[in-house]
Protein backbone atom coordinates (compact mmCIF):
# COMPACT_ATOMS: atom_id res chain seq x y z
CA UNK A 1 0.00 0.00 0.00
CA UNK A 2 0.97 3.53 -0.95
CA UNK A 3 1.78 6.31 1.71
CA UNK A 4 -1.56 7.46 0.22
CA UNK A 5 -3.53 4.49 0.64
CA UNK A 6 -6.42 3.37 -1.18
CA UNK A 7 -9.94 3.60 -0.76
CA UNK A 8 -12.23 0.76 -1.24
CA UNK A 9 -16.20 0.26 -1.35
CA UNK A 10 -18.25 -1.54 1.45
CA UNK A 11 -19.06 -4.42 -1.09
CA UNK A 12 -15.00 -5.38 -1.71
CA UNK A 13 -14.73 -4.89 2.47
CA UNK A 14 -17.28 -7.67 3.20
CA UNK A 15 -15.67 -9.79 0.30
CA UNK A 16 -12.46 -9.03 1.98
CA UNK A 17 -13.82 -10.00 5.19
CA UNK A 18 -16.12 -13.13 4.06
CA UNK A 19 -12.40 -14.75 2.50
CA UNK A 20 -10.35 -13.58 5.70
CA UNK A 21 -12.95 -15.68 7.91
CA UNK A 22 -12.95 -19.18 5.79
CA UNK A 23 -9.65 -18.96 5.28
CA UNK A 24 -8.96 -18.33 9.16
CA UNK A 25 -11.99 -20.09 10.42
CA UNK A 26 -12.92 -16.78 12.71
CA UNK A 27 -13.24 -13.23 13.14
CA UNK A 28 -11.78 -11.14 15.61
CA UNK A 29 -14.76 -8.91 17.39
CA UNK A 30 -13.40 -5.70 15.81
CA UNK A 31 -13.30 -7.72 12.64
CA UNK A 32 -17.33 -9.14 13.12
CA UNK A 33 -18.14 -5.77 13.79
CA UNK A 34 -17.22 -4.10 10.38
CA UNK A 35 -18.44 -7.22 8.64
CA UNK A 36 -22.02 -6.38 10.19
CA UNK A 37 -21.35 -2.99 9.24
CA UNK A 38 -20.00 -3.76 5.45
CA UNK A 39 -23.42 -6.29 4.78
CA UNK A 40 -25.44 -3.67 6.14
CA UNK A 41 -23.28 -0.56 4.10
CA UNK A 42 -23.25 -2.83 0.54
CA UNK A 43 -26.92 -3.99 0.70
CA UNK A 44 -29.99 -1.73 -0.68
CA UNK A 45 -31.16 -1.23 2.97
CA UNK A 46 -28.92 1.85 3.81
CA UNK A 47 -29.90 3.90 0.79
CA UNK A 48 -31.88 1.91 -1.67
CA UNK A 49 -28.78 1.10 -3.93
CA UNK A 50 -26.63 -1.66 -3.03
CA UNK A 51 -22.78 -0.64 -3.58
CA UNK A 52 -20.60 -2.56 -6.71
CA UNK A 53 -17.19 -1.95 -6.73
CA UNK A 54 -17.58 -0.89 -10.73
CA UNK A 55 -20.20 1.90 -9.59
CA UNK A 56 -17.95 3.23 -6.61
CA UNK A 57 -14.54 3.35 -8.95
CA UNK A 58 -16.60 5.08 -11.71
CA UNK A 59 -18.23 7.33 -9.62
CA UNK A 60 -14.76 7.79 -7.65
CA UNK A 61 -12.73 8.54 -10.63
CA UNK A 62 -15.37 11.52 -11.97
CA UNK A 63 -14.92 13.54 -9.11
CA UNK A 64 -11.99 13.38 -8.45
CA UNK A 65 -12.09 14.97 -12.03
CA UNK A 66 -13.59 17.61 -10.47
CA UNK A 67 -11.17 20.53 -9.12
CA UNK A 68 -11.83 20.99 -5.67
CA UNK A 69 -11.58 17.14 -4.86
CA UNK A 70 -8.15 16.54 -6.28
CA UNK A 71 -6.90 17.65 -2.98
CA UNK A 72 -9.75 15.77 -1.04
CA UNK A 73 -9.49 12.14 -2.34
CA UNK A 74 -10.89 10.64 0.95
CA UNK A 75 -13.85 13.08 0.41
CA UNK A 76 -14.41 12.21 -3.29
CA UNK A 77 -14.07 8.46 -2.17
CA UNK A 78 -16.95 9.12 0.78
CA UNK A 79 -19.34 10.75 -1.58
CA UNK A 80 -18.90 8.10 -4.06
CA UNK A 81 -19.64 5.70 -1.10
CA UNK A 82 -22.42 7.34 0.44
CA UNK A 83 -24.25 8.07 -3.15
CA UNK A 84 -25.66 11.44 -2.00
CA UNK A 85 -29.34 12.81 -4.00
CA UNK A 86 -29.64 15.76 -2.28
CA UNK A 87 -27.20 19.05 -2.34
CA UNK A 88 -27.59 18.77 1.53
CA UNK A 89 -25.79 15.55 2.05
CA UNK A 90 -22.71 17.05 -0.19
CA UNK A 91 -22.53 19.74 1.75
CA UNK A 92 -21.97 17.47 4.52
CA UNK A 93 -19.68 15.23 3.66
CA UNK A 94 -17.69 18.62 2.23
CA UNK A 95 -18.41 20.31 6.16
CA UNK A 96 -16.61 17.60 7.46
CA UNK A 97 -13.20 19.92 5.90
CA UNK A 98 -14.52 23.09 6.33
CA UNK A 99 -14.40 24.48 3.15
CA UNK A 100 -16.75 25.80 0.83
CA UNK A 101 -18.07 24.67 -2.32
CA UNK A 102 -19.50 26.25 -5.24
CA UNK A 103 -23.18 24.99 -6.19
CA UNK A 104 -21.75 23.81 -9.50
CA UNK A 105 -19.46 21.15 -7.91
CA UNK A 106 -22.68 19.99 -5.67
CA UNK A 107 -24.51 19.57 -9.09
CA UNK A 108 -21.74 17.78 -10.74
CA UNK A 109 -21.64 15.57 -7.67
CA UNK A 110 -25.03 14.66 -7.70
CA UNK A 111 -25.01 14.37 -11.52
CA UNK A 112 -22.24 11.54 -10.92
CA UNK A 113 -24.46 10.09 -8.92
CA UNK A 114 -27.37 9.73 -10.44
CA UNK A 115 -25.80 8.90 -13.83
CA UNK A 116 -24.22 6.14 -11.82
CA UNK A 117 -27.05 5.53 -9.85
CA UNK A 118 -29.46 5.08 -13.15
CA UNK A 119 -31.85 7.87 -11.61
CA UNK A 120 -32.87 10.87 -13.61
Amino acid sequence: MTDKGTFTDFQSVREMLEDAQKRRGFLTYEQKAALQHAEWAASDNRNGYKTEPKVFTDMFTAIMEIEIFQKYPELAAKLAELMPMHSDDVRAVIASRRISIEASDVEAVLDIVRQNVGVK
